[in-house]
């Protein structure tokens, strides 16, 4: 691969620090890709003549072919530096010196770029089928849920009741942005470097209009020393699996919580529990503890790249071998990840009784408040007053509602029917504006979801 300019090859510890081919090998259907098309373009500048080209092309069919065939033990055998080398090698041993042609104007850091590119515009798409599968589930779930009422928590202490289907669709809604993030971040990876050589572009006539259109790019790139550095689109990338992984564990906090004796409010499906090795009526959810604590590997790899991609100076640097690292370990992640979160969610049952239990007089106090603003007091009188009611509650040791009457009219002016502002469900009833937890605000949010998924 280096010519006549070294005496000899690397020295064995700088061949192992220096090979890429157990990472990169992942790539080779996108380097087959690149290779196919970037002969076609070699043709279209005069480099190669139709028969070559033809025969280049055949060749690296023959490649894919052989390629797909490999076991581990083939990949552990191959003494190649990287799946570039790999492919040109096995191209040589197909068609013999014209394999040399193909290389012509291109270099591994355009190449490499290329590669990386579109291998993360297929995983954006995997992971937004993933993703909307997920979400899926969760409306699936909170459609036969818009009627349970469950206390939603501030701080964890209890707060004020809503339906679970609203606590359902909150972690719908993270989820949505997420996909919305990813969409950017795919649109950022698909710009086309190839035709950047090394660091200042391609001395031959080269139609990267070709190439961008038979790769499937949205655009190219604009500058050959960025066009080769950049891995912007990558840490985009990371920071949305960084994401993702953020609401996974939030999503898996509550439910580790919710599945708990103390709360009970979902029983999770002996599918996605474990048991303990000593102890014989443990049912664990290890899949969602796996998945809180998956996050923090998440964001380890965003950490890792932006380490790297810090201090670099502009054009190639070896150290932007790292970016595949972060990126598999983030893919494969997720991609053990998402799959037993939805099947986890799916299978789930909600204990209605034991959520409506949950709900207490003291968290519709403000609902109280609220009927004495009604009333013409103002706010943070009805504070003050419904305040002291359950300080008065508390001494007495009993729920506010159950206060003497005569007690309650101290600081409740006649006209206000107290009793109904403890109504659970007429509580979320009042609460009927865009995203609130009313019962056809929330099925709102179900046609909602539906509908975007359709598209």
């Amino acid at each position: 691969m280096w010519g006549g300019r070294f005496e000899s090859g690397p020295a064995p510890e700088l061949d192992r620090l220096n090979r890429s081919l157990p990472v990169d090998r992942r790539l080779w259907r996108e380097d087959v890709a690149g290779s196919l098309a970037w002969a076609i373009a070699l043709r279209q500048a005069d480099v190669l003549s139709a028969s070559e080209e033809l025969e280049i092309r055949r060749g690296l069919q023959r490649v894919a072919q052989v390629l797909d065939g490999w076991g581990e033990a083939d990949w552990s055998a191959a003494p190649d530096e990287d799946v570039h080398s790999l492919v040109e090698r096995l191209l040589g041993e197909e068609i013999g010196p014209l394999a040399g042609k193909l290389h012509t104007g291109r270099s591994r850091n355009d190449q490499v770029a290329t590669d990386a590119r579109l291998w993360a515009m297929r995983a954006a798409d995997a992971l937004d089928e993933w993703l909307g599968a997920l979400q899926t589930t969760l409306v699936d779930q909170a459609e036969s849920h818009v009627e349970t009422v469950m206390p939603a928590y501030t701080h964890l202490q209890r707060a004020q009741p809503v339906s679970a289907a609203q606590w359902l669709m909150s972690h719908h809604a993270a989820l949505t942005r997420d996909r919305e993030r990813l969409a950017d971040a795919r649109k950022r990876a698909s710009v086309l470097p190839l035709g950047s050589g090394a660091v200042s572009g391609c001395a031959f006539p080269i139609d990267r209009v070709l190439l961008k259109e038979a790769l499937g790019f949205r655009e190219l790139s604009g500058n050959s020393v960025d066009a080769v550095a950049d891995r912007d689109w990558a840490a985009e990338l990371l920071f949305v699996a960084s994401m993702v992984g953020v609401h996974l564990s939030r999503l898996a906090e509550d439910l580790i919580v919710f599945a708990s004796a103390e709360f009970g409010f979902v029983r999770l499906s002996d599918r996605y529990s474990t048991g303990s090795s000593l102890m014989p009526q443990k049912r664990n959810p290890d899949a969602m503890e796996l998945a809180r604590g998956k996050a923090g590997r998440l964001i380890g790899e965003l950490t890792a790249l932006l380490t790297v991609l810090k201090g670099l100076p502009s054009g190639y640097n070896k150290d932007l071998q790292e970016d595949k690292t972060c990126l598999f370990a983030a893919w494969d992640t997720l991609a053990a990840l998402l799959p037993a979160v939805t099947g986890t969610i799916r299978t789930m049952r909600i204990d209605a009784d034991r959520c409506a239990a949950a709900v207490d007089a003291s968290m519709l106090t403000t609902d109280l408040a609220d009927a004495l603003v009604r009333a013409g007091v103002p706010f943070r009188e009805a504070h003050e007053r419904v305040g002291a009611l359950v300080r008065a509650a508390e001494l007495r040791g009993c729920p506010v509602d159950q206060l003497p009457p005569t007690e309650i009219r101290q600081h409740v002016p006649a006209e206000v029917d107290w009793q109904a502002a403890f109504d659970a469900r007429a509580s979320l009833a009042r609460r009927n504006v865009v995203g609130g937890t009313a019962a056809e605000s929330v099925r709102e949010q179900i046609r909602r979801a539906r509908r975007t998924a359709a598209h």
